[in-house]
């Protein structure tokens, strides 16, 4: 599965668990909460008050 900025947290967890490292370092430590599991990449930036371009870099996730 290719991981984009539309793919849901759980997704990225699930293919990438070393994701969890980047997302804590972006202040993002409920990666195991209920929101997590329908929550975009792009929505949890947003919602954190993070630059997408750079959650995206860190995580090595392409935005589309």
């Amino acid at each position: 599965m290719a991981l984009t900025a539309e793919s849901t947290i759980a997704e990225l967890l699930r293919e990438k668990p070393e994701s969890a490292q980047v997302l804590f370092r972006f202040g993002m430590g409920c990666l195991g909460c209920a929101i997590a599991n329908n929550e975009t990449i792009r929505e949890a930036a947003q919602a954190h008050g993070i630059p997408l371009e750079e959650m995206l870099s860190a995580l090595g996730v392409a935005e589309a």
